[in-house]
Protein backbone atom coordinates (compact mmCIF):
# COMPACT_ATOMS: atom_id res chain seq x y z
CA UNK A 1 0.00 0.00 0.00
CA UNK A 2 1.18 3.35 -0.77
CA UNK A 3 2.00 5.90 1.45
CA UNK A 4 0.03 9.32 1.57
CA UNK A 5 2.88 10.96 0.19
CA UNK A 6 3.59 8.31 -2.16
CA UNK A 7 -0.18 9.01 -3.60
CA UNK A 8 -0.13 12.62 -3.34
CA UNK A 9 3.89 13.01 -5.25
CA UNK A 10 1.99 10.82 -8.15
CA UNK A 11 -0.89 13.14 -8.42
CA UNK A 12 1.38 15.75 -8.36
CA UNK A 13 3.82 14.17 -11.65
CA UNK A 14 -0.18 14.00 -13.19
CA UNK A 15 -0.83 17.46 -13.32
CA UNK A 16 -4.02 16.71 -11.34
CA UNK A 17 -3.10 18.14 -8.07
CA UNK A 18 -5.83 20.70 -6.59
CA UNK A 19 -4.78 23.66 -5.06
CA UNK A 20 -6.52 26.09 -3.69
CA UNK A 21 -6.22 29.88 -4.14
CA UNK A 22 -7.11 32.34 -1.53
CA UNK A 23 -9.28 35.34 -2.65
CA UNK A 24 -8.63 38.78 -0.31
CA UNK A 25 -11.43 40.31 -1.61
CA UNK A 26 -15.61 40.53 -1.94
CA UNK A 27 -16.86 38.01 -4.26
CA UNK A 28 -17.44 39.67 -7.80
CA UNK A 29 -16.80 39.84 -11.08
CA UNK A 30 -13.33 41.13 -10.37
CA UNK A 31 -11.53 39.68 -7.23
CA UNK A 32 -8.31 39.62 -5.22
CA UNK A 33 -6.14 36.65 -5.15
CA UNK A 34 -3.11 38.44 -2.74
CA UNK A 35 -2.36 41.56 -4.67
CA UNK A 36 -3.43 40.31 -8.19
CA UNK A 37 -6.54 41.79 -9.42
CA UNK A 38 -8.24 39.61 -11.90
CA UNK A 39 -11.18 39.08 -14.35
CA UNK A 40 -12.94 35.91 -12.56
CA UNK A 41 -15.26 33.73 -15.08
CA UNK A 42 -14.93 31.08 -12.65
CA UNK A 43 -17.95 31.80 -10.01
CA UNK A 44 -21.28 30.16 -9.95
CA UNK A 45 -23.10 33.34 -8.81
CA UNK A 46 -24.99 33.73 -11.92
CA UNK A 47 -27.31 36.31 -11.54
CA UNK A 48 -24.59 38.89 -9.95
CA UNK A 49 -26.01 38.51 -6.04
CA UNK A 50 -23.67 37.12 -3.80
CA UNK A 51 -22.18 40.72 -2.93
CA UNK A 52 -25.64 42.66 -3.88
CA UNK A 53 -25.98 45.84 -1.07
CA UNK A 54 -29.87 44.33 -0.13
CA UNK A 55 -28.83 40.33 0.43
CA UNK A 56 -25.58 41.73 2.28
CA UNK A 57 -27.97 44.18 4.32
CA UNK A 58 -30.31 41.12 5.21
CA UNK A 59 -27.44 38.96 5.82
CA UNK A 60 -26.42 42.00 8.52
CA UNK A 61 -29.79 42.45 9.93
CA UNK A 62 -30.73 38.32 10.40
CA UNK A 63 -27.31 38.09 12.16
CA UNK A 64 -28.25 41.26 14.64
CA UNK A 65 -31.82 39.58 15.22
CA UNK A 66 -30.61 35.89 14.94
CA UNK A 67 -27.45 35.36 16.04
CA UNK A 68 -24.34 33.48 14.61
CA UNK A 69 -25.80 30.36 13.81
CA UNK A 70 -29.02 28.30 14.46
CA UNK A 71 -27.75 26.22 17.43
CA UNK A 72 -28.93 22.75 16.47
CA UNK A 73 -30.76 20.85 14.10
CA UNK A 74 -34.28 21.67 12.49
CA UNK A 75 -35.74 18.85 14.58
CA UNK A 76 -34.83 19.84 17.88
CA UNK A 77 -34.68 23.84 18.49
CA UNK A 78 -33.10 24.86 15.17
CA UNK A 79 -36.17 25.68 12.66
CA UNK A 80 -36.51 29.23 13.05
CA UNK A 81 -38.80 31.85 11.79
CA UNK A 82 -36.40 32.70 8.73
CA UNK A 83 -36.07 29.08 7.67
CA UNK A 84 -39.91 28.47 7.97
CA UNK A 85 -40.69 31.99 5.92
CA UNK A 86 -37.82 30.75 3.40
CA UNK A 87 -39.29 27.16 2.68
CA UNK A 88 -42.58 28.60 2.32
CA UNK A 89 -41.15 31.60 -0.54
CA UNK A 90 -39.44 28.80 -2.64
CA UNK A 91 -42.20 26.40 -2.90
CA UNK A 92 -44.41 29.12 -4.24
CA UNK A 93 -41.55 30.09 -6.65
CA UNK A 94 -41.19 26.94 -8.13
CA UNK A 95 -44.76 26.44 -7.94
CA UNK A 96 -44.67 23.09 -5.18
CA UNK A 97 -46.71 22.16 -2.33
CA UNK A 98 -43.99 22.22 0.12
CA UNK A 99 -40.26 23.00 0.27
CA UNK A 100 -37.52 21.86 2.70
CA UNK A 101 -34.15 23.42 3.36
CA UNK A 102 -30.98 21.66 3.53
CA UNK A 103 -27.43 22.43 4.37
CA UNK A 104 -25.90 21.96 1.09
CA UNK A 105 -26.72 20.15 -1.95
CA UNK A 106 -24.72 17.49 -1.39
CA UNK A 107 -26.67 16.62 1.29
CA UNK A 108 -29.90 17.02 0.14
CA UNK A 109 -29.14 14.73 -2.57
CA UNK A 110 -27.83 11.86 -0.26
CA UNK A 111 -30.67 12.48 1.72
CA UNK A 112 -33.51 12.17 -0.65
CA UNK A 113 -31.96 9.14 -2.09
CA UNK A 114 -31.65 7.39 0.97
CA UNK A 115 -34.10 8.25 2.32
CA UNK A 116 -36.90 7.07 -0.86
CA UNK A 117 -35.10 3.66 -1.86
CA UNK A 118 -33.84 0.36 -0.65
CA UNK A 119 -31.12 -1.91 -1.54
CA UNK A 120 -34.07 -3.91 -3.24
CA UNK A 121 -34.41 -1.06 -5.61
CA UNK A 122 -33.08 0.33 -8.91
CA UNK A 123 -31.15 3.28 -9.20
CA UNK A 124 -30.71 5.03 -12.76
CA UNK A 125 -28.36 7.68 -13.13
CA UNK A 126 -27.12 9.80 -16.30
CA UNK A 127 -23.22 8.58 -16.65
CA UNK A 128 -22.45 12.02 -16.12
CA UNK A 129 -24.13 12.73 -13.34
CA UNK A 130 -22.75 14.93 -10.24
CA UNK A 131 -20.65 13.03 -7.54
CA UNK A 132 -23.49 13.75 -5.17
CA UNK A 133 -26.22 12.19 -7.00
CA UNK A 134 -24.00 8.93 -7.36
CA UNK A 135 -22.47 8.99 -3.83
CA UNK A 136 -26.59 9.08 -3.20
CA UNK A 137 -27.25 5.77 -4.60
CA UNK A 138 -24.32 3.96 -3.10
CA UNK A 139 -24.99 5.44 0.14
CA UNK A 140 -28.23 3.80 -0.10
CA UNK A 141 -26.57 0.44 -1.12
CA UNK A 142 -29.47 0.55 -4.08
CA UNK A 143 -29.09 -1.47 -7.13
CA UNK A 144 -27.54 1.56 -9.54
CA UNK A 145 -27.54 1.22 -13.72
CA UNK A 146 -25.89 4.23 -15.45
CA UNK A 147 -27.09 5.27 -19.12
CA UNK A 148 -25.24 6.79 -21.59
CA UNK A 149 -25.27 10.56 -20.84
CA UNK A 150 -28.71 12.21 -22.36
CA UNK A 151 -30.03 8.97 -23.89
CA UNK A 152 -33.62 8.80 -22.32
CA UNK A 153 -34.12 5.37 -25.58
CA UNK A 154 -31.08 3.79 -23.98
CA UNK A 155 -32.68 4.57 -20.22
CA UNK A 156 -36.27 3.06 -21.35
CA UNK A 157 -34.67 -0.06 -22.55
CA UNK A 158 -33.16 -0.69 -19.28
CA UNK A 159 -36.12 0.60 -17.16
CA UNK A 160 -38.44 -2.25 -18.71
CA UNK A 161 -36.15 -4.77 -17.86
CA UNK A 162 -35.73 -3.72 -14.39
CA UNK A 163 -37.39 -5.57 -11.53
CA UNK A 164 -37.87 -2.38 -9.44
CA UNK A 165 -36.90 0.87 -10.85
CA UNK A 166 -37.36 3.09 -8.15
CA UNK A 167 -35.89 6.40 -9.39
CA UNK A 168 -34.29 8.30 -12.09
CA UNK A 169 -31.33 10.66 -11.22
CA UNK A 170 -29.93 13.67 -13.08
CA UNK A 171 -28.34 16.84 -13.37
CA UNK A 172 -31.00 18.82 -14.92
CA UNK A 173 -27.76 21.31 -16.02
CA UNK A 174 -24.35 19.32 -16.23
CA UNK A 175 -21.84 21.45 -14.07
CA UNK A 176 -18.57 20.47 -16.66
CA UNK A 177 -20.66 20.18 -19.69
CA UNK A 178 -23.41 22.74 -19.53
CA UNK A 179 -25.90 20.70 -21.34
CA UNK A 180 -29.26 19.79 -20.08
CA UNK A 181 -31.39 16.84 -19.50
CA UNK A 182 -34.54 15.96 -21.40
CA UNK A 183 -36.62 15.88 -18.23
CA UNK A 184 -39.88 15.32 -20.11
CA UNK A 185 -38.64 12.90 -21.25
CA UNK A 186 -37.14 11.32 -18.12
CA UNK A 187 -40.73 12.31 -16.25
CA UNK A 188 -42.75 10.56 -18.67
CA UNK A 189 -40.61 7.41 -18.06
CA UNK A 190 -41.03 8.16 -14.07
CA UNK A 191 -44.35 7.67 -14.69
CA UNK A 192 -44.72 5.07 -16.88
CA UNK A 193 -43.07 2.94 -14.52
CA UNK A 194 -44.24 4.11 -11.49
CA UNK A 195 -40.99 5.59 -10.57
CA UNK A 196 -39.43 9.06 -9.13
CA UNK A 197 -37.04 11.34 -11.21
CA UNK A 198 -35.04 13.46 -9.12
CA UNK A 199 -33.09 16.26 -10.85
CA UNK A 200 -30.24 18.26 -9.35
CA UNK A 201 -31.20 21.81 -10.84
CA UNK A 202 -28.21 23.67 -9.06
CA UNK A 203 -27.19 25.63 -11.96
CA UNK A 204 -30.72 26.12 -13.93
CA UNK A 205 -32.66 27.61 -10.69
CA UNK A 206 -32.47 30.79 -10.75
CA UNK A 207 -31.50 31.03 -14.91
CA UNK A 208 -33.75 29.21 -16.84
CA UNK A 209 -37.30 29.36 -17.74
CA UNK A 210 -39.29 32.52 -18.65
CA UNK A 211 -39.02 33.80 -14.67
CA UNK A 212 -35.98 31.76 -13.48
CA UNK A 213 -37.97 29.00 -11.98
CA UNK A 214 -35.24 26.48 -13.45
CA UNK A 215 -34.85 23.63 -15.94
CA UNK A 216 -38.40 22.21 -15.12
CA UNK A 217 -40.41 25.65 -16.00
CA UNK A 218 -37.78 26.01 -19.02
CA UNK A 219 -39.31 22.54 -20.38
CA UNK A 220 -43.27 23.08 -19.50
CA UNK A 221 -42.73 21.05 -16.23
CA UNK A 222 -45.20 21.00 -13.15
CA UNK A 223 -43.86 20.47 -9.84
CA UNK A 224 -44.95 17.41 -8.18
CA UNK A 225 -45.29 13.42 -8.38
CA UNK A 226 -43.15 12.14 -10.24
CA UNK A 227 -41.07 14.80 -10.40
CA UNK A 228 -38.82 16.12 -7.51
CA UNK A 229 -36.48 19.35 -7.32
CA UNK A 230 -33.53 20.05 -5.69
CA UNK A 231 -32.48 23.21 -5.80
CA UNK A 232 -29.11 25.30 -4.30
CA UNK A 233 -29.08 28.31 -2.72
CA UNK A 234 -24.96 29.61 -3.71
CA UNK A 235 -25.08 29.71 -7.03
CA UNK A 236 -27.74 32.16 -8.73
CA UNK A 237 -29.40 33.27 -5.28
CA UNK A 238 -25.86 34.09 -4.30
CA UNK A 239 -25.98 32.62 -1.00
CA UNK A 240 -25.89 28.84 0.80
CA UNK A 241 -27.64 26.28 1.40
CA UNK A 242 -30.01 23.86 -0.60
CA UNK A 243 -33.75 22.84 -0.87
CA UNK A 244 -35.85 20.13 -2.12
CA UNK A 245 -38.97 21.02 -3.64
CA UNK A 246 -42.17 18.61 -3.98
CA UNK A 247 -45.69 17.35 -2.76
CA UNK A 248 -46.22 17.15 0.93
CA UNK A 249 -46.32 13.93 1.08
CA UNK A 250 -42.13 13.92 -0.43
CA UNK A 251 -41.47 16.73 2.08
CA UNK A 252 -42.69 14.75 5.42
CA UNK A 253 -41.26 11.96 4.39
CA UNK A 254 -37.79 13.13 4.00
CA UNK A 255 -38.38 15.07 7.47
CA UNK A 256 -38.94 11.52 8.92
CA UNK A 257 -36.07 9.64 7.06
CA UNK A 258 -33.54 11.88 5.00
CA UNK A 259 -30.35 11.70 7.87
CA UNK A 260 -28.67 14.12 6.45
CA UNK A 261 -31.53 16.58 7.78
CA UNK A 262 -32.17 14.96 10.48
CA UNK A 263 -28.68 14.93 12.15
CA UNK A 264 -27.33 18.07 10.86
CA UNK A 265 -27.08 21.77 12.59
CA UNK A 266 -29.54 23.87 10.24
CA UNK A 267 -28.29 26.69 7.75
CA UNK A 268 -27.74 30.17 10.08
CA UNK A 269 -30.96 31.83 9.92
CA UNK A 270 -28.94 34.85 8.70
CA UNK A 271 -28.40 33.13 5.29
CA UNK A 272 -32.12 32.14 5.46
CA UNK A 273 -32.78 35.92 5.23
CA UNK A 274 -30.59 36.81 2.69
CA UNK A 275 -31.81 34.20 0.58
CA UNK A 276 -35.08 35.75 0.77
CA UNK A 277 -33.43 38.68 -0.19
CA UNK A 278 -32.11 36.85 -3.12
CA UNK A 279 -35.67 35.53 -3.97
CA UNK A 280 -36.92 38.91 -3.94
CA UNK A 281 -34.33 40.40 -6.76
CA UNK A 282 -34.56 37.22 -9.05
CA UNK A 283 -38.42 38.17 -9.03
CA UNK A 284 -38.12 41.76 -9.53
CA UNK A 285 -35.81 42.34 -11.73
CA UNK A 286 -35.86 39.99 -14.77
CA UNK A 287 -33.38 42.34 -16.72
CA UNK A 288 -30.70 40.19 -15.06
CA UNK A 289 -31.62 37.17 -16.86
CA UNK A 290 -32.32 39.11 -20.11
CA UNK A 291 -28.66 40.60 -20.12
CA UNK A 292 -27.07 36.94 -18.67
CA UNK A 293 -28.55 35.51 -21.67
CA UNK A 294 -27.34 38.58 -24.06
CA UNK A 295 -23.83 38.07 -22.71
CA UNK A 296 -23.92 34.06 -23.35
CA UNK A 297 -25.31 34.84 -27.24
CA UNK A 298 -22.36 37.11 -27.43
CA UNK A 299 -19.74 34.58 -25.93
CA UNK A 300 -20.94 31.96 -28.46
CA UNK A 301 -21.09 34.32 -31.84
CA UNK A 302 -17.72 35.61 -30.86
CA UNK A 303 -16.28 31.95 -30.25
CA UNK A 304 -18.19 30.55 -32.85
CA UNK A 305 -16.61 33.87 -35.54
CA UNK A 306 -13.15 32.72 -34.22
CA UNK A 307 -13.15 28.96 -34.59
CA UNK A 308 -12.81 28.77 -30.97
CA UNK A 309 -13.85 24.67 -29.71
CA UNK A 310 -16.66 25.31 -27.50
CA UNK A 311 -19.00 22.79 -26.35
CA UNK A 312 -23.06 22.94 -26.94
CA UNK A 313 -24.38 24.80 -24.15
CA UNK A 314 -26.91 27.48 -24.12
CA UNK A 315 -26.44 28.11 -20.40
CA UNK A 316 -24.02 30.64 -18.49
CA UNK A 317 -21.64 27.33 -18.59
CA UNK A 318 -19.72 27.82 -21.31
CA UNK A 319 -16.60 25.48 -21.97
CA UNK A 320 -13.26 25.50 -24.49
CA UNK A 321 -12.35 21.97 -24.86
CA UNK A 322 -8.22 21.77 -24.58
CA UNK A 323 -8.00 17.62 -24.25
CA UNK A 324 -4.41 17.10 -22.82
CA UNK A 325 -4.18 18.14 -18.82
CA UNK A 326 -0.94 19.81 -19.05
CA UNK A 327 -2.56 21.86 -22.33
CA UNK A 328 -5.29 23.00 -20.27
CA UNK A 329 -2.83 24.04 -17.14
CA UNK A 330 -0.99 26.02 -20.00
CA UNK A 331 -4.15 28.09 -21.31
CA UNK A 332 -5.46 28.62 -17.84
CA UNK A 333 -1.56 29.97 -16.70
CA UNK A 334 -2.10 32.04 -19.93
CA UNK A 335 -5.49 33.47 -19.43
CA UNK A 336 -3.88 34.26 -15.95
CA UNK A 337 -1.46 36.79 -17.14
CA UNK A 338 -3.86 38.74 -19.25
CA UNK A 339 -5.84 39.38 -15.97
CA UNK A 340 -8.18 36.85 -16.57
CA UNK A 341 -9.08 33.75 -14.07
CA UNK A 342 -10.43 30.95 -15.43
CA UNK A 343 -9.56 27.60 -14.10
CA UNK A 344 -8.49 24.50 -15.70
CA UNK A 345 -11.06 21.75 -15.32
CA UNK A 346 -9.16 18.08 -15.35
CA UNK A 347 -9.28 14.34 -14.80
CA UNK A 348 -10.98 12.92 -12.63
CA UNK A 349 -13.71 15.58 -13.00
CA UNK A 350 -13.79 15.05 -16.38
CA UNK A 351 -12.96 12.29 -18.98
CA UNK A 352 -9.36 12.03 -19.65
CA UNK A 353 -8.45 13.58 -22.59
CA UNK A 354 -10.90 16.36 -22.58
CA UNK A 355 -9.57 18.42 -19.84
CA UNK A 356 -11.13 22.55 -20.52
CA UNK A 357 -11.70 25.39 -19.89
CA UNK A 358 -15.24 25.92 -18.09
CA UNK A 359 -16.24 29.48 -18.41
CA UNK A 360 -18.74 31.08 -16.44
CA UNK A 361 -20.58 33.71 -17.56
CA UNK A 362 -22.19 36.22 -14.97
CA UNK A 363 -25.25 38.85 -14.71
CA UNK A 364 -22.28 41.27 -13.43
CA UNK A 365 -20.69 40.90 -16.53
CA UNK A 366 -20.46 43.36 -19.18
CA UNK A 367 -20.04 43.17 -23.03
CA UNK A 368 -16.67 44.82 -22.74
CA UNK A 369 -16.08 41.91 -19.96
CA UNK A 370 -16.97 39.43 -22.93
CA UNK A 371 -15.39 40.68 -25.26
CA UNK A 372 -12.17 40.98 -23.35
CA UNK A 373 -12.43 37.50 -22.85
CA UNK A 374 -12.62 36.41 -26.15
CA UNK A 375 -9.47 38.43 -27.19
CA UNK A 376 -7.41 36.49 -25.11
CA UNK A 377 -8.77 33.20 -26.14
CA UNK A 378 -8.37 33.63 -29.44
CA UNK A 379 -4.48 34.47 -28.39
CA UNK A 380 -3.94 30.79 -27.13
CA UNK A 381 -2.35 28.30 -29.18
CA UNK A 382 -4.68 25.84 -30.84
CA UNK A 383 -5.80 22.95 -28.48
CA UNK A 384 -4.26 19.29 -28.81
CA UNK A 385 -5.44 15.89 -28.35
Amino acid sequence: MKSLQQNLQQRQRAQLYRRREVVTSAHGVEVMLGNERLLAFCSNDYLGLANHPAVVQALQQGAARYGAGAGASHLVSGHGVAHHALEEELADFVGAERALLFSTGYMANLGIVSALVSRHDTVFEDRLNHASLIDAARLARAKVVRYPHLDHAVLATLMAQAKQPALITTDAVFSMDGDTAPLAELTALAARHGARVLADDAHGLGVLGASGRGSFEAQGIKSGPPAILMGTLGKALGTFGAFVAGEAALIETLIQHARTYIYTTALPPAVAEATRASLKIVNDEPWRRAHLRALIARFRAGAAQSGLPIAASETPIQLVIVGATDAALAASDALRSRGIWVPAIRPPTVPVGSARLRITLSAAHTVEHVDRLLDALTQLPPPRP
